[in-house]
């Protein structure tokens, strides 16, 4: 700061000096330099000692008063030096000082006036930041001009507005969090509780022969169903987290369905539900991974199978649509309450009908959606007159 201001007084010196001496002569220039020299760095020093006593001037107020002190002395000790050089009359000396008075006094004023406004709006940036301390998140700070404390207030309210959002998302995930946690524990609760009876009915030889075999096989079979679910937590945690790369190829989409579907069909047939494949033969290809879209389509038959009927129908499509390939699954079920359709791809959310959760631990549509995803597509549910229709959308292939 003090570079600067000996700077200013050295360039504005140098000026004045220059106008005086082509103006009236070398005596002119002298008086110049040694009258507007020494108030130069006088007030120089007094700026200095000014901007360190901040602190114990206190607000704007006082700081702008004291700059506009200093402007009416500084003028006051110009006019009356320069009146003393050069031997100027009383009479003369009155109406300068006078003129040079009135002059800073206006400036002053005016320079009050505009800063008022200012520190109002410093006032309202200043309420607004106490609001969001206070836990407000939806700030709406007035200021009188768009300059640049209107900026800072519209940032004020922008970053009310990004840690509102943030703080809705934490509570979001600590919400799905807890309730992730409370399906999980309820899913592994009652084949453990099946397991632990079971075994421990085996180890008492309360049975023998038949039914302890019986219950061996029905130990594993809930041990199947935790390994299962447990594998299926892992494959979700890490596709959520980006940890899974795909090899991706250039695939007929009809080869697609028809593995998945070849691979279920006998499934279908065991509960009485009759699939068709209805996939245009031009050879449309997708941009994917075989293994992991053959998951998305096993999951999405399986979850059609078991929510339709005995005589009832499932049919997979799949089209073209500009760079893209979408896949359809739909059947003849008893459909998706109108409740549940944004909860569906959620982990672990099943809907009313499947509370007892007997058919499964919801997560068939949540690693769908996660694989999907990271494909580059999306999934969602699309309108059907009857029954459910999942849809989902793949990169194609030229």
């Amino acid at each position: 700061m003090i570079g600067g201001g000996l700077l200013l007084v050295s360039v504005a010196t140098a000026a004045a000096v220059a106008i005086a001496g082509a103006a009236y002569g070398g005596e002119a220039a002298w008086l110049t330099v040694v009258t507007l020299l020494p108030l130069g760095l006088a007030t120089v020093v007094a700026v200095r000692v000014l901007a360190r006593a901040r602190a114990r001037l206190g607000g704007l107020r006082r700081q702008l008063l004291a700059a506009g002190a200093l402007i009416v002395v500084e003028l006051l000790a110009g006019v009356l030096l320069f009146a003393a050089f050069m031997l100027v009359s009383a009479h003369d000396v009155l109406f300068v000082v006078m003129v040079a008075v009135y002059a800073a006094l206006l400036g002053a004023w005016a320079g009050w006036a505009l800063a008022d406004g200012a520190l109002r709006d410093v006032g309202a940036v200043r309420a607004g930041l106490a609001a969001i301390g206070d836990g407000r998140r939806d700030l709406a700070i007035e200021t009188a001009a768009s300059d640049e404390l209107g900026q800072l207030a519209r940032d004020v309210e922008r970053v009310a507005a990004r840690l509102g959002a943030e703080e809705q998302a934490r509570d979001a995930a600590e919400r799905a969090r807890r309730d992730l946690l409370a399906a999980v524990s309820h899913d592994l609760r009652t084949p453990i509780t099946s397991i632990q009876l079971l075994a421990e009915a085996i180890d008492d030889e309360v049975v023998d022969g038949a039914l302890r075999r019986e219950y061996g096989a029905r130990i594993a079979v809930h041990a199947r169903a935790l390994s299962a679910l447990i594998d299926d937590l892992f494959e979700l945690s890490r596709l959520e987290a980006g940890d899974v790369r795909f090899a991706l190829e250039h695939l007929p989409v009809a080869d697609l369905v028809a593995a998945a579907v070849d691979e279920m069909r006998e499934q279908a047939l065991a509960h009485g539900v009759d699939v068709r494949v209805e996939v245009p033969a031009n050879g449309a290809l997708a941009r994917a991974n075989p293994e992991r879209i053959q998951r998305v389509l096993r999951n999405l038959l399986q979850n059609a199978i078991r929510h339709t009927p005995a005589d009832g129908s499932i049919v997979v499509r799949a089209e073209p649509l500009g760079e893209r390939v979408e896949i359809e699954v739909a059947d003849t079920g008893s459909g998706i309450p109108p409740t549940d359709r944004e909860r569906v791809f959620v982990p672990f959310a099943q809907g009313a009908a499947d509370a007892s959760r007997s058919d499964g631990a919801g997560l068939g549509l949540s690693i769908a959606r996660a694989i999907v995803e990271a494909h580059g597509g999306r999934i969602w549910l699309a309108d059907a007159p009857a029954g459910t229709r999942v849809r989902f959308s793949l990169p194609g292939a030229a």
